[in-house]
């Protein structure tokens, strides 16, 4: 269910109109395959979150067929061909559907037939094409690093950073564009987790859904953890805290901020972190005598104070350390809304959040532009 979600949280599709018609027949080709091959229909279920098998079709002469009635609630659909690890992803509709399975690929297939599965096959050969291109910058920055080519490194860095943004901007439209559903509810979530979208704009999204999705668990969900995001959301005051010190002294938010600062979540045993550490490092000391303050919230475990001091210092970071060593209980992670570290908050002078998790490349262009006239 992984790969299916890789491309439904980045994705979305139109619900179908209204008809009549209380019946569809879903056909579908299938050529390769043993007559008596199991084709198992599943629904997704959002309260519990796992697909639920709903009927078993089989092959027979490449070919299979059903009769359905139409659902009056939204359905997200899949087909599994037995022993066979991939699924297809389709919505019935109150149209007739055709799937088409590729056994040599099983990810390269498709259901037809109405408005919902046109929009879906749209949106994600789209999505496939981003990550084709992503695959190709990973490649060749694998091969710049073996080269110690740090000028084509940078270089792949900026493209990476501009092949993220097209994709985002590509989803933003996207999803401007499209009736509300329970797909794009989908592409909302995915687009919360990778910041591309404030929690205001979410909230108005959500409000004017269609009341059979709103009610909808995974909506519901949503709803709930936009309560949580929206305070620490850009635009918002960062909310305050405090924690002890490598020193055991404590030390809150509001005495370490600077002109600007950076609120860096992390911990010694996050590999990621310590890969970012040196971007974070080259900022701090460029920019920290222009105003730039960090203070480093660490997420190791009770009893590993060790561990944590021994990567403050051999990572250089020589700035604000706090840290209950708490693991994923730490109270100053509460109401950031922290699901993965690294996660980075940027804040003004007044503690107001600017911008989020800014890395690598991203983070040396904010800082340039934020100190140009210093």
């Amino acid at each position: 269910m992984k790969k299916i979600f890789a491309v439904l949280l980045t994705a979305t599709l139109l619900f179908a109109c209204q008809s009549n018609k209380d019946t569809y027949v879903l056909e579908g080709e299938a050529q390769g395959y043993a007559d008596s091959t199991k084709i198992i229909v599943q629904t997704y279920s959002f309260k519990d979150g796992y697909p639920l098998n709903k009927d078993t079709l089989y092959i027979k002469d490449g070919k299979f067929s059903k009769t359905y009635r139409v659902s009056k609630k939204p359905l997200m659909n899949i087909l599994r061909v037995d022993n066979e690890r991939a699924n297809i992803v389709y919505f019935p509709d109150d149209v007739d559907l055709k799937a088409t399975i590729n056994k040599s690929n099983i990810s390269k297939s498709f259901v037809t037939g109405g408005r919902q599965n046109t929009s879906y096959n749209e949106y994600k050969r789209k999505e496939l094409e981003f990550l084709d291109e992503a695959e190709a910058i990973k490649t060749d920055f694998q091969e710049a690093v073996q080269k110690n080519d740090t000028k084509h490194i940078a270089l792949l860095q900026s493209k990476e950073l501009n092949l993220k943004g097209k994709a985002a901007d590509y989803r933003k439209e996207f999803l401007k564009t499209q009736p509300k559903s329970i797909f794009t509810t989908m592409v909302l979530s995915g687009m919360l987790n990778n910041n591309e979208i404030s929690s205001i704009d979410a909230y108005a999204y959500l409000d004017d859904l269609d009341p059979d999705i709103a009610q909808m668990d995974h909506v519901k969900k949503m709803k709930a953890d936009l309560e949580v995001r929206k305070k620490s959301d850009i635009g918002a005051k960062a909310p305050e805290f405090s924690g002890p010190t490598p020193e055991g002294d404590t030390l809150a938010l509001s005495d370490a901020l600077g002109k600007y600062t950076i609120i860096d979540f992390w911990a010694s045993w996050c590999k990621p972190c310590r890969d970012e550490n040196p971007n974070v490092v080259e900022v701090y000391k460029k920019y920290h005598d222009k105003g730039l303050n960090i203070i480093g919230v660490s997420l190791d475990r009770p009893n590993q104070k060790e561990q944590w001091l021994k990567a403050i210092e051999d990572d250089g970071l020589d700035w604000y350390h706090v840290s209950n060593l708490q693991f994923w209980n730490e109270p100053m992670i509460k109401d950031y809304n922290i699901r993965a570290i690294p996660a980075t908050f940027l804040l003004d002078e007044n503690g107001i959040i600017i911008d989020k998790n800014l890395r690598g490349e991203a983070l040396r262009v904010k800082m340039a532009t934020l100190f140009a006239d210093e």
